[in-house]
This record gives C-alpha cells, structure tokens and sequence, in this order.
C-alpha cells in the first residue's frame, strides 16, 4: 500500500466500509462490571478537504446491537431502551470540527437516539489515505467519547439493594472505521 499525498487530494468524498468498521460502547452493570457491545451495522460518510477532516455523518441500526446474550439484546431493543420498532435509526451529524493536532480532532455533532437529539463531541484521529491492492483509495478514523444514557430518555434501570444502580448511566463509545474515496 501506498501512502497518497495530500496534493493530490484536495476535496475527498468517504463512504464507510462497514466490512471494515466498528461501533463500540461499554457501561457498568450494577457498579462492578463493564459490559462491552457494538453494533453490527453501520453506514455513512465523511468528507476531507486536503487530508484535513470536514464533515462526518453516520447510520445505526439499533437492532443490530450484539452484547453476546440474547435477552440483553433484545431488553435493548425493547421499548426500555433503544425501541427499534419506533425508532430504525441512530444518526450522528457533525456540526463543528477543530483539528486539535495532526489528524486529530475533537468533532462535535448531532446524536440523534430513540427520537431524541443531543451534542456530542468526539476525540477523532484520521489515518493517512493510502492505495489497497485492488486501487482503491482508503483512509480509516478512531473516535472515542462518552455520552449520559439519561440525556437521551434511557432511563430504565432498577435500584439494588446495596442502593446502587443496575446498569450505569455513563456509557463509553469507541468507534473505528475504515472509508473509501466515493
């Protein structure tokens, strides 16, 4: 693979590969656990101006959600939480995005979860453009944040005995994906 240079880029157009990419997310169960899951579908695009990040959009398919126990996952599609029935998709649209290094941004956006939209900023880095063996241009982005599960009307949950809670209201995300040039 080559590395492809930044002249020769200028406006770029992204599809994400989502053979390539992944949506991750982690929240503490009753205090003491984390529980780990992703998505298993995801969609969108993103756009560079010579190398340099200046929009990203994403598509989630709630019902593709894997935590690798099947009631959990459907408790997560129910009502409770994401309500798939209702609401076929979690939606990330950036709003502001401010190079904080090389390849590195903190990138601001719309979450849009189970019909209700908030701001979220993300740490992102973008990897170098570079050529696969089948030609195709491709680049790929790390991005890392945290969200609060009761911003968005997630609020089920059950109270212990101990007085602590059954699933944390914090909940990590990761997400890697790997793009090619449209």
């Amino acid at each position: 693979m080559s590395v492809v240079t930044e002249s020769a880029q200028k406006t770029q157009n992204w599809n994400i590969d989502p053979m390539h990419s992944d949506v991750q997310f982690s929240v503490k169960h009753m205090g003491i656990m984390t529980v780990r899951g992703h998505f298993e579908k995801v969609q969108g695009n993103a756009v560079t101006e010579n190398g340099k990040l200046v929009s990203f959009e994403a598509k989630i398919d709630p019902a593709s959600i894997n935590t690798r126990v099947a009631d959990r996952d459907n408790h997560l599609r129910s009502a409770d939480f994401f309500n798939v029935e209702k609401f076929p998709e979690l939606t990330f649209k950036s709003t502001k995005i401010e190079e904080t290094g090389k390849n590195k941004y903190q990138v601001t956006g719309d979450l849009t979860i189970a019909g209700k939209t908030n701001p979220v900023t993300l740490d992102v880095e973008l990897s170098e453009a570079v050529k696969d063996p089948w030609g195709n241009t491709r680049t790929a982005a790390a991005a890392h944040g945290q969200i609060s599960r009761k911003q968005w009307g997630l609020e089920y949950n059950q109270i212990l005995e101990t007085g602590g809670l059954l699933v944390g209201d914090e909940v990590k995300i990761t997400i890697e994906v790997e793009a090619t040039a449209a």
